[in-house]
């Protein structure tokens, strides 16, 4: 089984329902078993593509998309999608080469924030990105950060 498989096929129905796919799902879609799904859940997390649930097979997060429910919303033709966090939001919109309406808060006010993104990139806004963790050590703690 081809890690490269499991990662397209991961990707593949994420941008179809907008949700993480089961490792069965994953083993169907492959034409595999889920066990090999789970050795190659495993290899793709060595390398940063996946981040997994404690289970070991749920989908946690298959960067920019999230498997679990969070407050980056991506509404792309009616279609929602779960961002990991704001950076992540704007490449879900770059990931299916469509125009999005991103919808979150701000941490510091608690405002609602919406912000439309086309093709070109996101609209003109005055808003700030502030990540409290410096990128160089997002993965010490992925889910934190």
């Amino acid at each position: 089984m081809q890690d490269t498989q499991i990662k397209v096929a991961i990707y593949k129905h994420f941008a179809e329902t907008g949700r993480a796919p089961s490792a069965s799902m994953v083993a169907r879609l492959t034409g595999s078993d889920t066990e090999s799904v789970r050795q190659g859940y495993a290899r793709l997390r060595a390398q940063r593509v996946l981040v997994l649930q404690s289970d070991g097979e749920s989908i946690r997060m298959a960067p920019p998309f999230s498997g679990v429910a969070t407050q980056h919303v991506v509404s792309v033709t009616g279609k929602r999608y779960f961002a990991n966090c704001a950076w992540d939001a704007l490449g879900i919109p770059a990931a299916l080469h469509r125009p999005a309406v991103v919808y979150s808060r701000c941490e510091q006010s608690g405002e609602p924030l919406r912000l439309q993104v086309s093709l070109e990139g996101p609209e003109p806004s005055t808003w700030l990105f502030h990540c409290l963790v410096p990128a160089a050590k997002w993965w010490d703690d992925i889910v934190f950060t």
